[in-house]
């Protein structure tokens, strides 16, 4: 129990300490540097705060084309939503080189997108906002993936826009073809 508080206790520091919204400095000391315990990456919102900080897009010179282009295949292949993984991963791997200031703006627009929403704007369940859908990045992600949709799915097999893809048993029919509990 007295680690839990002491742990409390540091935690209400940390928060007390904040110089500014984005970072949270810690000073052990009156008298040595504050040094710098959590500073949100590019496009990311703080937990500790409303805003975010603009990505800078710098290609002036090779290795900030590299290090910007190696955020932004990162950030397309690792979502943690396996099916986005792959279409955005090599869409972005396809055309990232190609791509001018205006198109890497538009892409990280994209990536900045949630995963839920994102997937059913893609895939034609639900119509995707204004904002997204005059994205050209978002055009021809969607462009892609509708085109192998209609080219590796049979019309049967796919929703109906607007209505949720995920289609199972129906456990309300109770006749000799439907499951006994669940949705098997």
């Amino acid at each position: 129990m007295a680690s839990l508080r002491r742990a409390l206790i540091s935690a209400q520091r940390i928060l007390q300490s904040t110089a500014s919204p984005t970072r949270i400095h810690v000073s052990p000391s009156p008298s040595s540097q504050p040094r710098i315990l959590f500073c949100p990456q590019y496009g990311w919102v703080s937990r500790f705060s409303t805003t975010t900080q603009p990505m800078d897009i710098d290609l002036s010179s090779e290795e900030s084309k590299r290090r910007l282009f190696n955020r932004l295949l990162y950030r397309s292949k690792q979502r943690g939503f396996l099916e986005l993984d792959l279409v955005l991963g090599k869409w972005v791997e396809k055309h990232i080189y190609s791509m001018d200031e205006n198109g890497i703006k538009a892409l990280v627009d994209v990536l900045d997108l949630e995963n839920p929403d994102l997937w059913k704007w893609l895939t034609g369940q639900e119509p995707a906002p204004e904002p997204v859908n005059g994205n050209p990045v978002f055009i021809s992600i969607h462009k892609k993936v509708m085109s192998n949709l209609d080219s590796h799915a049979s019309p049967e097999t796919r929703a109906v826009a607007g209505q949720p893809w995920v289609r199972g048993w129906d456990d309300f029919k109770k006749g000799r073809d439907s499951p006994i509990t669940g949705n098997q």
